[in-house]
């Protein structure tokens, strides 16, 4: 807001986002709090990086079109997916490597609805905006999947 007047945050803006980073950061602290191997933690961390980002994202500009669009909502739901399924597999490796792949195929579902519905044409966004950053988005949720595993088979 200083550097440029495209950025316009009010108090909301900012409560949100401490909100965010507060409980990211304490997720992280508590899902970890109990485990040695650093490969969980790597991979605890960058799914919840890449959750914070993606809400982070959406919140400020939308990834579909602008912030305003409808379609963004489906987002949350990819959210909502890793979390449930965090905590049906009680934070354990072998089950948050499938908690991963149901958010990837999730996100990747919402991509898809976005492109087969033409919901991306109002606001505008092109075809190769909405692949390249759900395939972003999709590759973190997939690595960590793979971190996951990884760690599942060190135990």
């Amino acid at each position: 807001m200083q550097l440029t007047s495209e950025v316009d945050w009010d108090e909301t803006d900012f409560i949100v986002m401490a909100i965010l980073i507060f409980s990211t950061g304490f997720s992280y602290k508590l899902v970890t709090m109990k485990s040695e191997n650093f490969i969980y933690k790597g991979a605890v961390g960058l799914a919840l990086f890449t959750g914070f980002f993606l809400i982070w994202a959406n919140l400020a500009v939308g990834i579909i079109g602008s912030e305003d669009n409808p379609i963004n909502l489906l987002y949350f739901g990819v959210i909502f997916i890793g979390i449930i399924a965090a905590f049906m597999a009680r934070f354990r490796s072998k089950g948050m490597t499938l908690a991963m792949c149901a958010m990837a195929i999730a996100h990747a579902l919402v991509a898809a609805i976005a492109l087969i519905g033409d919901f991306y044409q109002s606001p505008p966004s092109t075809v190769f905006h909405i692949i390249g950053i759900n395939v972003f988005f999709i590759t973190l949720f997939m690595i960590s999947a793979f971190l996951f595993r990884y760690a599942a088979h060190r135990n």
